[in-house]
């Protein structure tokens, strides 16, 4: 599943140029995907889609990145506080694994995932099989999740995105 993930946002750079789902997977399947695999990628964007309707996105002025939030339809719950602490469930610690767990981490205290932007990573990780999940699939999460709300990554945090961390010698 997530090389078609990997495929869908190379080709289609913003989740607003991506087609609809019925017409991505005849596509996919053109590129020579199994069928397993687009259909269970395709009902994870379908689910990305509609996690994502509630984010809002507000590019500041002087280029910084992009401050997330959730829309503010009348039922919805109060804002998250900057104090607050995210306290993670035994099915989400097992599923996501320790290593994700601090990636998510790392990215929220680097301001590069707001609260509602790692609900939505968080959902997202919980929707895709197997577990733990590898620190490259939760990479590759984030990315779409990024890709689906409209917000390009900084460059810095693109790389350490993108980047094969296989190699990567400790100074």
């Amino acid at each position: 599943m997530f090389e078609v993930l990997v495929y869908v946002y190379e080709n289609y750079w913003r989740g607003d140029a991506c087609p609809e789902l019925e017409q991505l997977g005849r596509k996919l399947s053109a590129q020579g995907f199994d069928a397993d695999e687009i259909r269970q990628a395709l009902h994870w964007l379908d689910g990305l889609s509609l996690a994502t309707q509630g984010v809002q996105l507000t590019r500041h002025g002087d280029g910084s990145s992009a401050t997330v939030g959730e829309l503010a339809p009348a039922d919805a719950a109060i804002a998250q506080s900057s104090d607050a602490m995210r306290v993670y469930s035994s099915a989400e610690q097992e599923h996501i694994g320790a290593e994700c767990l601090g990636f998510i981490s790392f990215l929220e205290s680097s301001g590069v995932l707001a609260g509602a932007m790692r609900e939505v990573v968080v959902e997202r990780a919980m929707a895709t099989p197997g577990e733990p999940l590898a620190l490259d699939e939760l990479k590759i999460i984030v990315l779409m999740v990024h890709w689906s709300t409209g917000v390009e990554p900084d460059a810095l945090v693109l790389d350490e995105l993108c980047d094969d961390t296989t190699g990567r010698v400790a100074h």
